[in-house]
């Protein structure tokens, strides 16, 4: 008789060799691919292609003054920050880039996490418990799916985009505390959520709105937030995407940042951000805020608007359906020299597969040209 563990490998073998033929029978297999790039022409497996899956929205992660500045720090402090951030792992750069950064978002402080995906996980789960629930957008991305599993919260998982819902929600906790979390733009679809109607939502309910504002480089404004005195908001920004560079931000009243600093394990027990990482965010945001980065979101706006006119985000998605269809036409878009990903569950929902465009400053109009040129080839109107 056979025991548990008997097998080779603990049993796990089997295991994992049936969990990778089910993948792959699903036509939803991913393999690492190694790009050689700086912007958004490199090479991949021996080709010259064209990027249209990266999310260096305003082409900063190559601006000489981005990286002339985590040249400078990383010859003044090294390589890592050595230690967590309440340890010894905290630099003067890191002080400097949430100064910079709650002055930018209009708040009393800043707190750099190492991703922004740590930064979702320390805000769920430090403002979170048993005692509040968390109303989540069905589409939110994975970190904010986690994060409200770390929390141990009752979850209500609403509609998407569908304040109503989000509204009767709130009405119907039983418990003493609520929050509502939402990506400002949806990573996988591009479009955005209604920022001030949920704000005059959670004003009315005494609710927590946190934002995900990852992929907001186009918009929505924050603006309406200002109009509701009594609303307590959370702006949860990331340093890796349109900022070029890594790392992760909760923008918020001061209390609730020191409460961040105190209770957010993703903050708490994991090494600092890297100095010459918040040394190259500094620098970005800095120029975001500039009229270089003016200019640069309204060059991104305009490289939207040749591919679809009026979509209000760099995330054009093109739905096919199933996987085999949107995986032979990203091969072949990549035929032609067009690097455009195939997104298929489990991070799309079954039958929604498809391509994701993502724009960049750095594009020309060429290049955007060319992928609608092949997309109309392939049917598939952006």
């Amino acid at each position: 008789m056979t025991t548990p563990g008997d097998s080779a490998g603990g049993g796990f073998d089997a295991w994992a060799a049936e969990q990778i033929a089910t993948i792959r029978a699903a036509d939803r297999w991913r393999e690492v691919r190694t790009f050689d790039a700086r912007g958004p022409v490199g090479r991949l497996g021996g080709r010259e292609v064209v990027s249209f899956a990266s999310n260096d929205y305003l082409g900063l992660s190559f601006h000489p003054a981005v990286i002339a500045a985590a040249r400078a720090a990383l010859d003044r402090w090294g390589a890592g920050a050595t230690a967590s951030r309440l340890i010894v792992g905290s630099r003067p750069v890191h002080a400097e880039l949430e100064a910079e950064l709650s002055d930018w978002k209009q708040t009393d402080r800043a707190l750099v996490f190492p991703t922004g995906y740590a930064a979702n996980l320390g805000v769920l789960s430090c403002f979170g418990g048993a005692d509040c629930l968390i109303v989540s957008d069905e589409l939110n991305h994975a970190s904010i799916i986690d994060g409200c599993r770390l929390s141990r919260s009752p979850v209500a998982v609403a509609r998407h985009n569908d304040i109503d819902h989000v509204d009767w929600l709130l009405g119907a906790a039983s418990v003493p505390r609520s929050m509502v979390v939402v990506d400002a733009v949806f990573s996988m679809d591009g479009d955005e959520a209604d920022i001030a109607a949920l704000a005059e939502c959670c004003a009315r309910h005494g609710a927590l709105l946190v934002i995900d504002e990852a992929h907001a480089v186009l918009g929505p404004s924050p603006a309406p937030l200002a109009d509701f005195e009594d609303l307590r908001v959370l702006r949860v920004v990331t340093l890796s995407k349109a900022l070029g560079s890594v790392g992760g931000a909760v923008c918020g009243p001061a209390p609730f940042i020191d409460l961040l600093v105190n209770r957010a394990r993703p903050f708490i027990f994991t090494t600092g951000l890297a100095p010459a990482d918040a040394a190259a965010a500094l620098e970005a945001v800095r120029i975001t805020r500039s009229p270089e980065g003016e200019e640069l979101v309204a060059r991104l706006a305009g490289l939207v608007d040749r591919l679809r006119p009026g979509h209000r985000s760099p995330i054009v998605p093109i739905l096919v359906g199933a996987e085999a269809p949107a995986l032979r036409a990203a091969d072949s878009l990549l035929g032609q020299g067009l690097l455009v990903p195939a997104i298929r569950p489990p991070t799309v929902p079954p039958g929604t597969s498809r391509l994701r465009v993502a724009l960049s400053a750095a594009h020309s109009e060429g290049m955007v040209d060319r992928l609608a040129a092949g997309l109309d080839a392939l049917g598939l109107r952006p």
